[in-house]
């Protein structure tokens, strides 16, 4: 569930896309309106009239704005010992290694499993480049399942071998050895192997959860060494390997479960790297144990962040661990520690305007270079390759393209919570900070399950900052950006603390001059929304200084078969706010402005939307039109424009 909150928005959605509904305009589906002296039919034919003008309005400007950056670099492109492989969410295409893309080969197309999965959401090639193994999504639905397709000889256009149902994740041991996991009602709990012979499929189950807190998930070391089990909770962790060289062989446990014990595995020359929290304070460090003993008595310490910054990923290359850290206001690093000693660590600063970092997808790759993604929300991705043999991190592709961009600044704030803790901020924005008065402000917010804000390129969030926006990223606690402890201090009983983060990030750009209320925005996806709610409806103090009316506008976006968040709860929700909206208007008159509440019931159980580019270009639309028609921001920027 997505939830945006402003002045006078408050909208409240499933994801950052929604599903279009077929022959109805998703507006009507219905609209709550209370204390007003127009009926409820009257104001709905008339809002959703000036939504559906500027709807129209922005799809057509979201279309300029995606070819605009329709050549930006993705992380769709991997390698194999002979080819190098594309895929577009629809098909998967191959070519010889050093020859012309316009010799590119389909080899998959998801419409070859039919039953209206369509969308490929997980591709694993095997060692020797002799199978493909993809994971394909149902439309509207979490349902996925995995198809196996052979790669030897001449490829025609065919189905697929083998079609696993239920299937999340995956890998390949051997060229005819995969391990899966399946999924049941949003939970995974069983492992399979399935070997493939030349005369028949033998499929066997080798690991079963049984506790149902934990989620079971396979992966694969990055030299292809290692097949891993990795079972997980919210408050520990548990790792099974199988060796690719034994691939029939059942599961290796290389350590038991405990209370507050996380760690993760990697492998290189017979030595298990280890990222686990038995750091200072409950954060992750790195250690290293031999493969033939695995268990925490063996785990030797290696390396620990330097003191204001925490770990973030890790990659393993041959000798060299490669870290993405974070610092204490959210900027992005990379360091890099020998494996061999004398251990040597060099920190290598990326661009001020780095605030996300995307892995490049790896196949069967030279295990020498590790090559990953940069992006801002604003900023189009540039690749960046580190090189283990050279010791250098350099830029992989001509960036002068982006020349022609408006400069924008990205400044780093932090903000002083209630009980005194700073929480950092990242301002993203065009004009001056001293210029920001009268810029309509839009907020970003998350702050669940130790995970950070989502700060990739958006082409939505480029054009809002080149209408005048400024983008504010609230690094709140309960989210990952500052690591374990910060996860820890905002989740379960301290809930509350993200929310008084967040009404600190509020306060604190305000009185810095940037926005006002009435022009404040803020949005949320999923459990996000929890704080983003908490936020508007019991700060009543904080709402009376953030928005000029007694309560926002509300737009709430379900969907009729979403198991993660029950439709049930959400007509219990706007109930209640139409109820809060009646006392409200009827303890300041019939002058007061009265907001609206509208629910946006739209078909299907996916949780995440659509992920048809024209389905969610629409989505996209649709929230725009909300939001600038809430704002009243569409003078402003058809003014600027005239000017320029």
């Amino acid at each position: 569930m997505n939830l945006i909150s402003s002045s006078c928005l408050l909208l409240l959605r499933s994801f950052s896309r929604n599903i279009h509904r077929r022959n109805t305009h998703p507006f009507i589906s219905r609209l709550y309106t209370e204390g007003s002296s127009q009926t409820t039919v009257e104001l709905s034919k008339a809002q959703l009239q000036k939504l559906r003008v500027q709807e129209q309005r922005f799809k057509r400007r979201l279309h300029s704005v995606h070819r605009k950056f329709s050549v930006v670099p993705e992380n769709s492109e991997f390698q194999g010992q002979h080819h190098v492989y594309f895929e577009d969410g629809k098909g998967i295409y191959r070519s010889p290694l050093g020859h012309d893309e316009q010799e590119m080969l389909e080899v998959f197309n998801a419409d070859w499993g039919g039953g209206g999965y369509g969308t490929i959401q997980r591709v694993r090639l095997s060692p020797s480049e002799t199978m493909l193994a993809v994971a394909v999504k149902k439309d509207h639905h979490e349902e996925t399942r995995c198809m196996l397709v052979p790669l030897g000889g001449v490829i025609h256009c065919q189905k697929a071998l083998l079609v696993l149902d239920n299937v999340l994740s995956f890998e390949w041991a051997t060229d005819d050895v995969l391990y899966y996991s399946t999924q049941e009602t949003l939970r995974c709990l069983c492992v399979f192997r399935l070997h493939l012979s030349d005369s028949d499929v033998e499929t066997t189950l080798v690991y079963k959860e049984k506790d149902p807190e934990f989620f079971v998930e396979v992966s694969r070391s990055r030299d292809q060494r290692l097949v891993t089990i990795n079972c997980s909770s919210k408050i520990s962790s548990e790792v099974w390997f199988v060796d690719s060289k034994t691939p029939l062989s059942f599961p290796t446990l290389i350590q038991s479960r405990q209370p507050g014990l996380l760690y993760h595995v990697e492998h290189s020359d017979n030595y298990l790297f280890i990222l686990a929290n038995t750091g200072a304070n409950q954060e992750y460090q790195l250690l290293r144990a031999p493969l033939a003993s695995p268990t925490m008595p063996h785990w030797v310490p290696l390396f620990s962040a330097v003191p204001g910054t925490v770990i973030k990923d890790m990659e393993l290359l041959q000798d060299l661990c490669v870290f993405t850290v974070k610092d204490s206001q959210c900027r992005l690093q990379i360091q890099t520690l020998s494996t061999q000693e004398p251990y040597q660590l060099n920190t290598h600063q990326l661009p001020h305007w780095a605030c996300d970092l995307s892995p490049q997808r790896v196949g069967t790759v030279d295990r020498g270079s590790f090559g990953f993604l940069l992006s801002s929300p604003v900023h189009p991705p540039v690749r960046y390759l580190y090189s283990s043999r050279e010791q250098k991190l350099s830029v992989t592709e001509d960036t002068t393209k982006y020349i022609s961009l408006t400069e924008f600044n990205t400044t780093r704030l932090q903000a002083a919570s209630q009980d005194g803790t700073m929480v950092p901020l990242t301002l993203l924005h065009m004009p001056a900070l001293s210029e920001l008065h009268k810029a309509p402000l839009l907020l970003h917010v998350y702050g669940a399950y130790g995970v950070d804000l989502n700060m990739a390129f958006s082409p939505e969030k480029r054009m809002l900052m080149e209408d005048g926006w400024a983008l504010a990223y609230c690094h709140v606690r309960g989210g990952g950006e500052r690591g374990l402890a910060w996860h820890r201090a905002g989740s379960v009983l301290q809930k509350r603390r993200g929310v008084e983060d967040l009404a600190a990030c509020i306060q604190t750009l305000h009185h810095l001059g940037v926005s006002h209320p009435a022009l404040t925005a803020l949005t949320a996806r999923s459990a996000g929304a929890v704080l983003a709610g908490a936020l508007c409806n019991h700060n009543p103090q904080l709402l009376k200084a953030v928005i000029l009316q007694l309560y926002p506008s509300m737009l709430i976006t379900a969907y009729s078969e979403d198991h993660r968040v029950p439709l049930s709860g959400i007509m219990k929700y706007v109930e209640r706010l139409k109820k809060a909206i009646q006392v409200c208007t009827t303890r300041d008159g019939v002058n007061a402005r009265v907001p609206v509440v509208i629910l946006d019931l739209q078909p299907g159980g996916d949780h995440f939307g659509p992920e048809d580019f024209h389905l969610s270009l629409n989505e996209s639309a649709r929230q725009l039109a909300f939001l600038y028609t809430e704002l009243d921001h569409q003078k402003t920027t058809e003014t600027k424009r005239k000017v320029k």
